[in-house]
């Protein structure tokens, strides 16, 4: 009885793989369904990098309207600084983008950034369910780098785009702006590490 259990226990072992492979489904390269294009979508790199702009523009001022919501709800003096320093440059890059815009013969657009408008709303809901004090400081920091790490690869995408474009200006403007986003972002992390994540937890 024991050699007939054995052998069934095998050749069960063997049999299970093959079924399950004959159970999963196939997957072709026909199976990938394929998005299809707008309209108005992007032609070449040229449409994609004036898209980007419109993006990044929405986006700015966009942050131009969050952040003092941002510092008035931070208890820290180090961090309340940070934020009011920021908006200050925010406001800045927002007119380098307008020259950007500028510099290429177009009028200034915004188009609505789904990414950045994403990215608000989850710092508001932070706010919104951390008591004042160091643990919504540390919510709002870390809110804060999502949207630095956002703008950080936005605008190194746009100097790369504007360097092929020979955009001469757009790329001074990006690199420019790139500098002031990486050290925002290190200054945040220096607060969260000597001054508050401690504290909230």
């Amino acid at each position: 009885m024991a050699t007939k259990t054995t052998t069934t226990k095998k050749t069960a072992a063997k049999v299970a793989p093959k079924a399950a492979q004959k159970a999963a489904p196939k997957t072709t390269v026909k199976d990938t369904a394929k998005i299809p294009a707008k309209k108005d979508a992007a032609k070449d790199l040229k449409d994609l990098f004036e898209d980007s702009l419109k993006d990044i523009y929405w986006a700015e001022k966009a942050l131009t309207k969050a952040l003092p919501k941002m510092e008035k709800n931070a208890t820290h003096p180090e961090l309340k600084k940070a934020i009011a320093t920021h908006l200050e440059e925010t406001k800045v890059q927002v007119t380098r983008l307008e020259d950007c815009f500028k510099s290429m013969g177009l009028k200034a657009e915004a188009k609505k950034c789904d990414a950045m408008q994403g990215i608000l709303e989850e710092g508001k809901s932070i706010m919104e369910e951390t008591k004042a004090g160091p643990v919504r400081d540390a919510g709002i920091i870390a809110a804060s780098q999502k949207v630095e790490h956002y703008e950080i690869a936005t605008y190194g995408t746009l100097a790369a785009f504007a360097k092929v474009l020979n955009e001469k200006r757009c790329l001074s403007n990006f690199l420019e702006t790139l500098k002031e986003e990486k050290n925002c972002d290190k200054l945040l992390t220096k607060l969260a590490d000597t001054a508050l994540n401690s504290k909230a937890k």
